[in-house]
C-alpha cells in the first residue's frame, strides 16, 4: 500500500475515532438527557459535569482522552503492520492524534458541532510523548484548581504541553514533527474556547461545578 493512501485512510481513522461524542452518548444512555440542552450546550466532560452527574462526566473525560490516544497507537501498529519490512517505518502520529482532535471539535455526527478538545489532545499528547501529557495534565490539573475555571485550565495545559514538546524532544526531526502537530492543536484549542475567554475578561465564565 503507497504511504499516500496510508495517509488517508489513517487520518478519516483517526477523524472517525475523534468525532465519536462520548459525552453526548453517555448522558443520552445513562442519564437521560440531552448534554447540549444543558449549560454550555458542549459535549465535552466539564458540560456533562453540569448535569450534576460525576459519574457521567468521569466516563466522558476517560473516553475522551482514550479515543486521542487510541488514535496514535493504532496509527502507529497499522504503519509497523504495513512497513516494517521496508527497512523504515513512517510516522503517522501527526496525521492520527491531529485527525482525532479535529474530529472531535467537528464531529460530522453532530454537523460539525463539537467540542473543546481538551480532552483529546491531552491524550494525544500520552500517547505521542508521554512527558507532554504529564505536562499537559500537571498544569491543566493546577491552574483549574488555582483559578476554578475549567477553561483556564485547558488553555493553559495546552500551551503547557507545546511548550514541554520544544524542550524535551530528543531527535529534532521527530520534534518538528510534533511541535507543529501541538502548536496547530493549540491554537485551534484556542480559537474553540474564543467565547470562553470573552467571558474571562468580562467576569462573566462558569466556574467547575456550576451549572449555569
Amino acid at each position: 500500500m503507497s504511504i499516500g493512501v496510508t495517509t488517508l485512510l489513517i487520518f478519516l481513522m483517526g477523524y472517525l475515532l475523534g468525532s465519536v461524542p462520548f459525552g453526548l452518548i453517555f448522558a443520552r444512555l445513562l442519564g437521560s438527557v440531552d448534554v447540549r440542552q444543558v449549560g454550555s450546550g458542549n459535549i465535552g466532560a466539564t458540560n456533562v459535569l453540569r448535569t450534576g452527574r460525576k459519574d457521567l462526566a468521569a466516563l466522558t473525560l476517560f473516553f475522551d482522552i482514550g479515543k486521542g490516544a487510541v488514535a496514535v497507537l493504532l496509527a502507529r501498529c497499522i504503519a509497523h503492520y504495513l512497513y516494517s519490512h521496508t527497512g523504515g517505518i513512517p510516522d503517522f502520529t501527526a496525521i492520527a492524534g491531529g485527525a482525532a482532535f479535529i474530529g472531535h471539535c467537528y464531529p460530522v455526527w453532530l454537523k460539525f458541532r463539537g467540542g473543546k478538545g481538551v480532552a483529546t489532545m491531552l491524550g494525544v499528547a500520552f500517547a505521542t510523548w508521554w512527558i507532554s501529557g504529564v505536562v499537559f495534565a500537571v498544569a491543566w490539573l493546577l491552574s483549574a484548581k488555582i483559578s476554578r475555571y475549567s477553561s483556564v485550565g485547558g488553555m493553559a495545559g495546552a500551551i503547557a504541553a507545546t511548550i514541554s514538546i520544544y524542550f524535551i524532544s530528543a531527535l529534532p526531526d521527530i520534534r518538528q514533527s510534533y511541535l507543529s502537530l501541538f502548536g496547530c492543536m493549540t491554537v485551534l484549542l484556542l480559537w474553540r474556547h474564543r467565547d470562553n475567554i470573552k467571558r474571562l475578561l468580562s467576569g462573566q465564565e462558569s466556574r467547575i461545578g456550576e451549572k449555569k
